[in-house]
């Protein structure tokens, strides 16, 4: 039985073994408990609602949608959740994408257990928690214009190897159109063409193959 004193926790991931591994270490610490888990967006949402966890750690990619979508559809029904988005990737796109949106912390899968553990008890404690090789990415970026939302799309599309009329007919946009976003991500991303602003988006996990 949890004690009123312990860290309630919901775990979100696809990855039965991740959770699983997840459950296990969390077991270890006397003042955490698993609340519950769930593998997808829509089930993350209706475990939060039925449980309500202190502190919630959810998967950057879900199968339904991402972590980060599923993330802010909880904080529109419960401003005050207290969530940390996991991932493997250490791009700093996603990590700014998740802080904006209301991410308590943003911590590695493969970070040491103890500084997962010490992550969620300081985001239990209200605080904010970023590591520090992913801190030292996004300072990297400090001051860079950020890419728009349809620029994004526009990257997206060009990753799948469409070409710009393809594009637009895909996006209801003009071709010149999709040429000015072109120009507009090269600049915003230092890209000298569309292969090296694609592989600048996927190393900075703007863009997933």
């Amino acid at each position: 039985m949890p004690t009123s004193s312990q860290i309630r926790i919901l775990a979100v991931d696809d990855n039965p073994l991740l959770l699983e591994g997840l459950a296990t270490l969390i077991h270890t610490q006397t003042d955490m408990i698993l609340a519950g888990r769930a593998s997808n967006g829509r089930d993350a949402i209706e475990q939060f609602q039925k449980l309500k966890p202190d502190v919630t750690l959810i998967d950057l990619r879900l199968p339904d949608m991402s972590g980060i979508d599923g993330m802010t559809a909880i904080l529109s029904q419960f401003p005050d959740a207290r969530i940390i988005i996991m991932t493997t990737f250490e791009g700093d796109g996603p990590v700014q994408r998740a802080l904006q949106a209301g991410a308590r912390s943003y911590i590695l899968k493969n970070m040491p257990p103890r500084e997962i553990f010490d992550t969620i008890r300081q985001v239990h404690a209200g605080k904010k928690r970023i590591p520090m090789q992913i801190a030292a990415k996004i300072a990297e970026h400090v001051g860079d214009e950020r890419l728009t939302e349809r620029e994004l799309d526009v990257l997206r599309h060009t990753v799948e190897g469409n070409r710009n009329r393809d594009i637009a007919f895909k996006l209801f946009i003009a071709e010149e159109t999709v040429k000015a976003h072109m120009k507009q991500i090269m600049a915003k991303l230092g890209a000298s063409d569309r292969t090296h602003a694609v592989t600048i988006g996927l190393r900075r996990g703007f863009i997933q193959l």
